[in-house]
C-alpha cells in the first residue's frame, strides 16, 4: 500500500468538552467557554500567536467552534491590563505558509512495500461598562465583531462570578475555584461573549481573530483554567520573539515538541506588522492526556540556542531509469551476462580442438615353442 503524505499547515489549539450536564462548558489553551444553558458548543480548533518583545506581551486568537449555542463566554486572565481588538485573519495563512513541511522525494534501490512486486496490485492508501459590584472593578465593555468584551478586575472569585451571570456571561461554580490563583495574584481578566449579530443565528465556523496586548516582563500563556477538562487537550502555540523561546516545564503534560523554529527573513502584511522586532518564529506542539495535571500556566523563556528546525517528510519512490526498477535491470543484467558467459564458454568448449589418441600398436609375435622330444 503506498504510504500517505501528512500535510501539517496549521498548528492548533483543540478546545476540549469539560462535560457538564445540561450546560457543558469547553475549555481552550487560553482559557474558558461555556454555553447558554441547554445549549452545546465546541472549539473545533483554536489557532494562537504569542508575541513578546521583552517589555510587551500580544496574544492573537482565532476560534473555530461548532455547535448550537446562540451566545458563549469565554474567560481569558491576564496579568496586566490589556487592550482588545480584532485581529487580522491574514496572520495565520502567512504563519501556515511559514512552518510549512518541506517535501522531498527519497529514493531507495530494492523493491519495499508497495512497490512492484510487493505491492498486492490494489494501489489504495493508508489513510481549534454597566456599574460593577462588590469586589470587581469594570475597566470598559465594547463591542467587537460578533464579540461582546469586558475587561475586569477581580478581589473575589464569587463576586466576579455574580457579575459576569448579571450581565449575560454564563459562569459555571467551578470557574471559581480554578480563578482563585489568578486573584491571589491581582491578574486581570478579558471576558468575552460570543453573541452573532444575528439573534437567532447559532455560532459556527471561523470567528474573527481577537488581539490582546498587555505589558510583560516574562511571558505567559495562560493555561490553568484548562486543568478543569475531562478528555485530552492538545497545545499548539507560534511563539514571536527575538530568539527561538522554549516553555519552561511541561507543565503536567507531555514534553513539548518543537514543530519549527527559525528566522523568518522579512514578511510582509499582516505577520510583517505583528513580527516586527521579534523576527524569530517558534511553533509549538504539546499533549495533555490528563488536563487535571496541569500545574500552571505556560512560562517561556529564551532556548540554548537558536537552532532552527523544519519539518521535512519524505516520499520514498523506487529508484527507475527509463521507467524500469534500477533494480530489475541490475539483476537482470547479472543473470544475462552470466547466462552470456556460460554460453560463451560452452562455445569454446565445443570449438577447442581434440587432440586424437595415439595409434594403436598391435603386440609382438609370440616367440615360437621349443619341440617336445
Amino acid at each position: 500500500m503506498k504510504r500517505a503524505r501528512v500535510l501539517t499547515l496549521l498548528l492548533a489549539l483543540l478546545g476540549v468538552q469539560l462535560g457538564w450536564l445540561l450546560a457543558p462548558a469547553y475549555a481552550c489553551g487560553c482559557g474558558a467557554m461555556v454555553p447558554d444553558p441547554a445549549q452545546r458548543i465546541a472549539v473545533a480548533d483554536e489557532q494562537s500567536v504569542l508575541r513578546w518583545d521583552g517589555r510587551q506581551e500580544q496574544i492573537v486568537m482565532r476560534l473555530t467552534v461548532t455547535g448550537d449555542a446562540l451566545h458563549a463566554a469565554w474567560i481569558m486572565p491576564v496579568p496586566h491590563r490589556a487592550g482588545v481588538r480584532l485581529g487580522d485573519p491574514a496572520v495565520f495563512e502567512q504563519l501556515a505558509r511559514a512552518v510549512a513541511p518541506v517535501h522531498r522525494t527519497r529514493y531507495h534501490f530494492w523493491p519495499g512495500n508497495g512497490d512492484w512486486p510487493f505491492d498486492g496490485g490494489d494501489g489504495a492508501a493508508d489513510a481549534a461598562p454597566p456599574g460593577a459590584g462588590a469586589g470587581v472593578g469594570v475597566v470598559d465593555r465594547q463591542r467587537l465583531g460578533p464579540f461582546d468584551v469586558a475587561r475586569l478586575t477581580a478581589t473575589d472569585p464569587a463576586a466576579l462570578g455574580t457579575w459576569l451571570h448579571d450581565h449575560g456571561f454564563t459562569f459555571p461554580e467551578r470557574l471559581k475555584t480554578a480563578l482563585q490563583p489568578y486573584v491571589d495574584r491581582r491578574w486581570e481578566y478579558v471576558a468575552v461573549r460570543l453573541a452573532p449579530r444575528s439573534g437567532r443565528t447559532a455560532l459556527n465556523g471561523a470567528l474573527d481573530p481577537l488581539h490582546l496586548t498587555f505589558a510583560a516582563d516574562r511571558p505567559v500563556y495562560p493555561m490553568r483554567l484548562s486543568r478543569l477538562a475531562r478528555t485530552p487537550q492538545s497545545l499548539g502555540l507560534y511563539l514571536l520573539a527575538a530568539h527561538r523561546m522554549e516553555p519552561r516545564t511541561a507543565i503536567g503534560g507531555t514534553p513539548p515538541r518543537v514543530v519549527f523554529a527559525g528566522r523568518l527573513g522579512k514578511p510582509s502584511g499582516a505577520l510583517g506588522r505583528l513580527a516586527a522586532g521579534t523576527p524569530y518564529l517558534t511553533a509549538l506542539n504539546q499533549r495533555f492526556p490528563e488536563p487535571a495535571r496541569i500545574s500552571g500556566d505556560h512560562e517561556l523563556r529564551r532556548a540554548a540556542a537558536d537552532t532552527p528546525v523544519q519539518q521535512v517528510f519524505y516520499e520514498d519512490r523506487l529508484r527507475e531509469v527509463a521507467g524500469i526498477p534500477a533494480w530489475l535491470l541490475t539483476v537482470g543484467g547479472g543473470l544475462l551476462s552470466a547466462l552470456t558467459a556460460a554460453a560463451l564458454l560452452a562455445v569454446r568448449r565445443s570449438r577447442r580442438p581434440v587432440t586424437a589418441p595415439p595409434p594403436v600398436q598391435p603386440p609382438p609375435p609370440l616367440p615360437p615353442s621349443a619341440p617336445v622330444g
